[in-house]
């Protein structure tokens, strides 16, 4: 196929999906010499090593959390990071948070920053919804979940972060009390969750 003809559908994927990655390619029936001269004319810009979008591409504050989702697809968004994407904490991350199967490879990244910690089983299935982020499908704790997962990390992220988490949490109605409660079962930290739950809710 020409290369014209492949750059003008790696713009149309770019147009409908926001992200490329550069795996991709093949799938597409793009090849790396296409991308290149795209990426040379200006009509496709490098977001990251692997990582490319449209020239245009407006940056949001959840801009890193689609870049990370579109390169570890079976990552889950966690932590600072989602308590951030659904309003329950006033932290700014300066990293994306993910949580990865205990046995799964490392993910590298240059840019942006990212944050790794490791679960399996229901701690890694249970309370993950998907949300569509700058046209990335990405996987993500629920309000509950993330506020049972800072209890369970709470060394990590700080007792004061899991707290307000839960308070904010109770206050907006993101979950009720039971839903947090059924959470903090899964990831085995209903013990030390259930007197600040008895007192906020």
């Amino acid at each position: 196929m020409p290369a014209t003809s492949q750059i003008q559908r790696l713009l149309r994927h770019l147009q409908r999906h926001g992200f490329v990655r550069a795996r991709d390619l093949e799938a597409l029936g793009v090849s790396r010499v296409a991308l290149q001269r795209a990426v040379d004319r200006g009509q496709v810009r490098r977001r990251a090593r692997g990582l490319y979008v449209k020239p245009d591409h407006a940056a949001t504050r959840h801009t890193d959390i689609a870049a990370v989702g579109a390169r570890t697809p079976k990552a889950v968004v966690c932590l600072v990071s989602a308590l951030e994407y659904h309003g329950l904490t006033t932290q700014v991350p300066h990293a994306v948070w993910i949580m990865i199967h205990k046995s799964s490879h490392r993910p590298t990244f240059n840019a942006p920053a990212v944050r790794v910690v490791r679960a399996s089983g229901p701690a890694l299935t249970t309370g993950v919804e998907k949300h569509k982020i700058e046209g990335v499908v990405v996987q993500m704790t629920t309000p509950a979940k993330t506020v049972a997962d800072c209890f369970r990390y709470r060394d990590t992220v700080g007792t004061d972060v899991a707290v307000e988490a839960l308070r904010d949490c109770l206050r907006k109605r993101k979950a009720t009390p039971s839903d947090v409660f059924e959470m903090a079962k899964v990831d085995r930290v209903a013990r030390v969750m259930r007197p600040y739950l008895e007192a906020l809710a």
